[in-house]
């Protein structure tokens, strides 16, 4: 006798639909709104079943289905739950966005219609030295006074180019010319359209405490969503990859050498992990770094009475 064909019908989070349209603000001018979705947790084991005819079983099932496909990366049935968010955002986190080559994009066209005068001016306690070791990203506190300065540049310069923007447009220049006089800090928006396998990837990034912190606030935001539509691959996704701690083979080397009881530098040391330069001098990154800090993460977990 054949097996059954799965049911045909549109899966429905309540919670989820409740989110569509509401726009989640976002720095001082911008939003994520989630426009409409497919899929849900059902969908990701339904997907994992249908080569043998099994469709959603218990709900501890499915947990338990959905944990081992994020655990052992079987990615393609996290692909039938998708994602379509309106989003704005400045240009300059936009530009970050984009690196992501794996969402369906359509941008407003400044082409097509007049740019809004909103940019983006950050707080004061965002506005910091550059990292002495990200060297992409921001370190410690500036003296208030060249805070104060670059916040004034920044909103002076601002209100001059989209003033410069507005004359060139009433002189009959172009609008596709006349965008060329607007800074990075002014905002665009666009649909963004995602299956939940590349939004984890994205999300995995983008919360990172590395990520620039403009960029990790939308990411925050769009994980709410994904949350509410997928919550037990949201869990997986948080217990398999953004709390996971992966271990190069130098690195097990090292936990292999702290197992036997040596301390974590002479460890790093005998798994050729380094800690310091030629000279002698303390290395601020690197592999041996990296791994001290990844020890560091490993103490700070809760404990079993914090385990879910």
């Amino acid at each position: 006798m054949p097996d059954p064909e799965p049911e045909m019908e549109r899966p429905s989070v309540p919670e989820a639909d409740e989110l569509i349209g509401v726009r989640e603000p976002v720095l001082s001018h911008g939003f994520v709104a989630l426009v409409d979705y497919m899929g849900s947790d059902a969908a990701i084991v339904q997907a994992a079943r249908v080569s043998y005819g099994q469709g959603t079983k218990s709900v501890r099932d499915d947990r338990a289905l959905v944990r081992y496909l994020m655990r052992h990366r079987h990615t393609t049935p996290f692909e039938m739950v998708e994602f379509k968010f309106l989003i704005r955002l400045p240009i300059f986190v936009a530009r970050q966005f984009i690196r992501h080559r794996t969402a369906s994009v359509n941008e407003y066209s400044a082409r097509y219609s007049v740019v809004p005068d909103e940019f983006e001016l950050p707080p004061a306690d965002e506005i910091r030295r550059q990292s002495t070791v990200n060297r992409q990203g921001r370190g410690d506190a500036l003296p208030p006074e060249a805070v104060e300065k670059f916040r004034g540049d920044l909103e002076r310069l601002s209100k001059d180019a989209y003033a410069a923007y507005s004359s060139a447009l009433a002189a009959g220049v172009a609008r596709e010319t006349a965008r060329l006089l607007l800074p990075v800090a002014y905002y665009t928006q666009w649909y963004w359209k995602s299956n939940l396998h590349n939004l984890f990837h994205f999300l995995a990034l983008r919360l990172d405490p590395h990520a620039q912190e403009e960029i990790r606030l939308y990411a925050a935001a769009m994980a709410k969503v994904a949350r509410t539509v997928a919550p037990v691959a949201f869990e997986a996704f948080e217990e398999f990859q953004l709390s996971a701690v992966t271990l190069s083979r130098r690195e097990q080397r090292a936990v292999r050498l702290l197992l036997d009881g040596r301390p974590p530098e002479l460890a790093c040391q005998g798994a050729g992990l380094p800690l310091t330069r030629e000279d002698g001098q303390r290395l601020k990154t690197g592999e041996g770094v990296e791994f001290l800090q990844k020890l560091e993460r490993i103490r700070a977990v809760d404990g079993p009475s914090a385990a879910r």
